[in-house]
């Protein structure tokens, strides 16, 4: 009898040393500022339940949205000083942080969030920028195509949009700016209410806000500036810490659920475009076409932003040129 114990306790004592799950679970956090009914929030919950589901329940990651956890514009120093594990926010809120990252919101003339994230990744792969070496980057996405959305007034051509106060952030302010607006820097959690109560005349943001942040009950009107039109880039990061403390199956795998949930990302911004329209046409919404000579103008105007940011980037080491070259080949 105490032979069968002693057995049974030795197996007992293998099957502990050799079933990592039950004893070396890995957890972690997730913060994100998506509100969790948008479908940038649900999909970052299920890129946590994949990671999960994978590695056999050995990264279990707790999910933390609308602000929860890290306020947007601290999420990634958050992430670096581990108050979150893993952290989803956009690099404009972190203004002259991320010099090499900034060039993908300048305003190329976006036509889709598809578009727009697969140029956020290339520029990521090809220049490996140093920017982000505080963590460890798991993936960018970019949302659709940025528009003028006013309210009270229709902005046709660069005289209507002269002096009206518009809420953007990053570059999207400096288009404001180059077009004759008057850029108010607040985030997007704080638009809804300004627009409400008049303390803008208006907002720069891609068609899915009007219905996943219910824009489209305080703006009037829509002015679609493609030649113009901007997009904003997205991060998802790690403590490079918590990266490092992970198998090399785990981060094998991780990495492999990264490159989907790009592409996952990307397709929903379109998606959410379709559907923001819709919204925003339903609420009474008019939509602002541009002529092909007004569309030059714009671009015309907005030319400075990207002449500008070439020259800042030189002061700051980096081939400007080069990375605006380069995203305009990838579109």
């Amino acid at each position: 009898m105490k032979k069968i114990r002693l057995s049974f306790l030795l197996a007992l004592l293998l099957s502990l040393v050799y079933t990592p799950t039950l004893w070396a679970k890995t957890e972690l956090r997730y913060a994100n500022f998506f509100p969790p009914t948008h479908i940038q929030s649900q999909l970052a919950e299920s890129w946590c339940k994949e990671v999960e589901k994978r590695t056999n329940g050995e990264v279990v990651i707790h999910y933390f949205p609308a602000g929860t956890l890290t306020k947007a514009p601290q999420t990634y120093d958050g992430v670096v000083q581990g108050i979150a594990d893993i952290g989803m926010t956009v690099l404009a809120y972190s203004r002259g942080r991320f010099p090499v990252a900034s060039a993908i919101d300048l305003p190329m003339g976006y036509a889709s969030g598809v578009q727009a994230t697969a140029v956020a990744n290339a520029v990521l792969d090809k220049f490996q920028p140093k920017e982000f070496k505080d963590t460890r980057i798991m993936f960018l996405h970019a949302h659709g195509p940025g528009f003028i959305h006013t309210r009270g007034k229709a902005v046709e051509n660069l005289d209507d949009i002269k002096g009206l106060k518009l809420r953007g952030t990053g570059t999207s302010g400096l288009v404001q700016a180059a077009l004759g607006a008057s850029p108010v820097g607040k985030s997007m959690r704080e638009c809804y209410q300004m627009l409400q109560k008049g303390v803008v005349d208006g907002s720069s943001h891609p068609m899915e806000s009007n219905k996943g942040w219910k824009l489209g009950e305080v703006v009037q009107y829509m002015t679609q500036n493609y030649s113009t039109a901007y997009t904003t880039t997205f991060a998802v990061f790690m403590n490079k810490d918590k990266w490092a403390k992970l198998t090399p199956e785990q981060q094998k795998t991780i990495t492999e659920i990264n490159a989907e949930w790009s592409a996952k990302h990307g397709q929903a911004w379109d998606d959410s475009d379709k559907k923001g329209l819709a919204f925003f046409k339903e609420k009474g919404g008019k939509v602002v076409t541009q002529t092909e000579a007004e569309a030059k103008k714009w671009e015309e105007a907005v030319a400075p932003v990207i002449n500008t940011y070439i020259e800042k980037a030189a002061k700051k080491g980096l081939d400007g040129k080069a990375i605006v070259d380069f995203i305009k080949t990838n579109m």
